[in-house]
């Protein structure tokens, strides 16, 4: 059995990649330091997968500490790499902190990758790379723009880094998975989207609303050059998403003559407006949402969805659930977690 070492195991896109490697015979282990999730993921891997999955409380910028999991651990095949802080609000008012965290420690996990020879690296990137492009759907040649917010700004810098680093290490071979807008939860609702910290993403906020652990929720601007005047985002599944770090990693298996560093988009291709995925809830939940609009929010993108036909041609990944079945989900989980 393969092992995967997953940073931000415990996190949200990290716990659901974890249930589908472990589905798709790997095995995996994590590394989250705990800054913004919780442990209690791995039960729910658990009772999911049949699997019980080992959690290193490690800081990612305490290199000596990343080298002592590569040491206890030296049939690791791959590194999926996640954690990394991604508030693009907090971003903007703690520009150095994010600077220091994601940079550092993607330093240091490909430090831990050249010297304990692990030839396959996958990087959870983003769209914010993209920044305000004109250019839509974007595909994966499409030019970057101006960071909207230090966040983006270390995802961009993230992916010339990883680029560079292939260059001069031919025996990593890397993928920059360039995803779109997580979203909803595992079918069985016993895994989902549980920030330690106050949740900034759309469809959590729309969840605590409505199960009411928030007063009210705010529609950033209404006012957009958009088809309601809300941003649109591209909100892809978090299972369809995990499969996707899945399918990347059989590629970079399967293929040793891969280029040296690969770039995907993952998203569902189409755009759905802030407004638009407040109806959605609406409709397949039943529950009314008290929201409001509010002024724009610093950092925002106006509107931003996937060209996602390499990932179907190249990869052979096609999701399946759209903004329904995000919500569905998403709502099951909300009420699970408030009822324990």
């Amino acid at each position: 059995m393969k092992k995967v070492l997953v940073t931000g195991g415990c996190g949200y896109i990290g716990s659901h990649t974890i249930v589908d490697l472990i589905n798709n015979g790997f095995d995996a282990i994590s590394i989250d330091n705990l800054s913004n999730s919780d442990e209690s993921a791995l039960e729910g891997i658990r009772q999911i997968t049949g699997k019980a999955v080992r959690n290193y409380e490690v800081d990612l910028c305490d290199l000596t500490k990343t080298r002592e999991v590569f040491e206890k651990n030296p049939d690791i095949v791959g590194i999926i790499h996640f954690a990394a802080l991604k508030s693009v609000g907090e971003s903007v008012f703690q520009p150095l902190r994010y600077f220091h965290n994601n940079l550092e420690s993607l330093i240091n996990i490909l430090t831990c990758a050249k010297e304990f020879g692990v030839p396959n690296f996958i990087f959870s990137s983003s769209c914010s790379v993209y920044g305000n492009t004109a250019e839509l759907p974007v595909t994966e040649d499409t030019p970057f723009q101006e960071a909207e917010c230090p966040y983006a700004r270390t995802k961009q810098m993230g992916e010339k880094i990883i680029e560079d680093f292939t260059k001069v290490t031919p025996e990593v071979k890397a993928v920059l998975l360039r995803y779109f807008n997580p979203a909803g939860a595992h079918e069985s609702a016993l895994i989902g989207e549980s920030p330690r910290n106050l949740a900034n993403n759309l469809v959590p906020v729309i969840t605590e609303t409505a199960i009411g652990k928030r007063e009210s929720m705010t529609v950033f601007g209404n006012d957009y050059d958009t088809r309601d005047g809300s941003c649109i985002r591209d909100y892809i599944h978090v299972m369809d998403l995990a499969n996707a770090h899945t399918k990347c990693l059989e590629y970079l298996i399967k293929n040793e003559d891969t280029k040296a560093c690969e770039i995907f988009n993952v998203g569902i291709g189409e755009g759905v407006t802030v407004l638009e995925a407040v109806n959605a809830f609406e409709k397949v939940t039943r529950q009314k949402l008290n929201y409001k609009i509010g002024p724009r929010r610093a950092g925002d993108v106006v509107a931003i969805y996937a060209n996602k036909s390499k990932s179907e041609n190249v990869l052979g990944w096609n999701p399946t659930r759209g903004i329904e079945e995000i919500m569905k989900t998403a709502w099951a989980w909300e009420q699970a977690r408030t009822a324990e």
